[in-house]
């Protein structure tokens, strides 16, 4: 009888050793931006520079909303008004073209003439829809019976803390003007195609103007009006 031979056992298969587990990938993030924590300045000091007729300046030492600290040359405003008087009636036009009420007037500071709608400063205390209807009587005379606002904007903010609110006067009629005494305006009478042709001919450079006109215009297209 051949002796009896030892059997291996069955080998166990092979266990790696535990090696430390590979940080997952994952692609950079950026930090989320920090949120300004207030909607407004921290004001911490103001200097009267200059103090005229019309408005003030002031130099600023502000925290902004980001949180940086800076130095600030402010023009202060009242605030002013402007209005696009618009002459439907069919006995002076074409009510599909209405008539619109525009100045001519010589600005110092553009050294030209400029085309505009007639406008002018809000008066401490006073509100802004008889802003309006006095600035329109002082400068072109006409009175109008239907008003809507259509919008207000901040002219420069960069530096200038002056808004404008543009009025839509509607259902006009003339009257005497009453400028004052360094006002020398003519009023010119054109149908909303050819202000439109001026602003697109780049002849009409002020800046209230070609937003009221093309808001108003704008609407009409739509309906609104």
């Amino acid at each position: 009888m051949a002796a009896p031979t030892n059997k291996s056992a069955p080998s166990k298969p092979k266990t790696k050793a535990p090696t430390k587990a590979r940080a997952a990938t994952k692609p950079a993030t950026k930090a989320p931006a920090k949120r300004p924590s207030s909607t407004k300045a921290q004001l911490l000091s103001s200097k009267l520079a200059y103090q005229g007729k019309v408005f003030s300046v002031f130099t600023d030492e502000v925290i902004e909303p980001n949180g940086h600290r800076n130095t600030r040359d402010i023009i202060r405003h009242n605030g002013s008004v402007v209005i696009l008087a618009v002459d439907e009636s069919p006995e002076t036009g074409n009510p599909s073209d209405p008539i619109i009420i525009l100045e001519r007037q010589y600005r110092h500071a553009a050294g030209q003439y400029l085309i505009e709608l007639p406008a002018g400063r809000v008066e401490p205390g006073e509100a802004t829809l008889a802003a309006a209807r006095r600035e329109m009587i002082e400068e072109t005379g006409y009175r109008a019976k239907k008003w809507t606002l259509l919008t207000k904007y901040f002219a420069s903010p960069g530096f200038l803390g002056e808004w404008m609110q543009i009025y839509l006067a509607r259902d006009i009629r003339i009257g005497a003007a009453q400028p004052e005494d360094d006002e020398q305006i003519d009023i010119i009478r054109l149908p909303l195609s050819k202000v439109l042709a001026l602003i697109a001919a780049n002849k009409i450079h002020d800046g209230k103007t070609i937003i009221g006109i093309s808001l108003y215009d704008a609407a009409r297209r739509a309906g609104r009006l």
